[in-house]
C-alpha cells in the first residue's frame, strides 16, 4: 500500500512539473511542431517516465535531465529568433511542390513526398484538380499551403469594390454563470447595462452559459441546460 501510494505521489509531482515546463517553452499545436520540435517532445514523454517508474531513483534526480531539456530547448528557441541558420536546421524550410499548375517532382524527391499526400492535403483544401492551384507549399511542419490561381479564387467584396463593414471578434462577457469583468471593462460596459440586457430577455445571471458581444453591439446569449 505504501509503494502504491509513493508511486501516486510521484505521479502528481511529475505531471504538474511537467504541465509548468511545456508552458515555458512556450505554445505549439501539435500540428505546428517541427521534426526538432517532435524529436525533443518524444524525449521529454521518456524521461518523464522515469522518476514515475523507478520509486527507487531520488525524484529530484529524475526531475534534472527534464530541468536539462527545458533549459536547452528555452535556449535555442531564443538564439534561433537571431539566427535565420539556426531557425532553417531546427525547423526546415518550406518547399514549393507545385507551381503554375505543375507538379515539382524534384523538390518532391528532396522532401520525401509523396503523390498519395499531395493528393490527400490537396483534397482536404478543397482542391481536386492541380491545374487549379498556382503555387502548392510544404510547410516544414508537413501541412500544404495553397494560393489557387486567380480564376479559381472566390470573389470577394474587394474584387467588386464593395465596401464591407468591420466583423470584428465577438468579446466574451458571461461564462459558465460567471462575469468576466476585465472583457466588460475593454468593452466599456458595466455590470448593471448586463444585468438589464438579461433581465430584458428574462434569464438570469447563473443561467447563462455563454454571453457575447459583437462588434455590432449585438448581444448574444446561450442558457445552460
Amino acid at each position: 500500500m505504501l509503494f502504491l501510494l509513493l508511486i501516486i505521489y510521484r505521479t502528481v509531482i511529475i505531471y504538474f512539473v511537467v504541465l509548468i515546463m511545456i508552458r515555458l517553452m512556450g505554445k505549439r499545436e501539435i500540428g505546428q511542431l517541427s521534426p526538432f520540435d517532435f524529436v525533443v517532445a518524444i524525449i521529454f514523454a521518456e524521461l518523464a517516465t522515469i522518476p514515475m517508474e523507478s520509486p527507487d531513483i531520488p525524484l529530484w534526480h529524475g526531475m534534472a535531465p527534464l530541468v536539462t531539456l527545458v533549459i536547452l530547448e528555452m535556449a535555442l528557441s531564443y538564439v534561433s529568433l537571431y539566427s535565420h541558420g539556426l531557425r532553417r536546421f531546427m525547423g526546415g524550410v518550406p518547399q514549393i511542390v507545385i507551381q503554375n499548375g505543375r507538379i515539382l517532382k524534384k523538390e518532391m524527391r528532396k522532401a520525401r513526398y509523396n503523390l498519395d499526400d499531395l493528393l490527400g492535403q490537396l483534397r482536404e483544401k478543397g482542391v481536386f484538380a492541380i491545374e487549379d492551384v498556382e503555387f502548392a507549399i510544404l510547410e516544414p511542419t508537413g501541412r500544404l499551403s495553397i494560393i489557387l490561381r486567380s480564376r479559381k479564387r472566390p470573389v470577394t467584396p474587394d474584387d467588386l469594390g464593395m465596401p464591407a463593414g468591420y466583423e470584428g471578434y465577438p468579446t466574451v462577457l458571461v461564462m459558465d454563470g460567471v462575469i468576466i469583468k476585465k472583457n466588460l471593462q475593454q468593452a466599456g460596459l458595466s455590470e448593471s447595462w448586463l444585468a438589464d440586457r438579461l433581465a430584458e430577455r428574462g434569464v438570469t445571471l447563473k443561467s447563462v452559459f455563454l454571453a457575447t458581444i459583437g462588434a455590432n453591439g449585438r448581444l448574444y446569449i446561450d442558457l445552460k441546460d
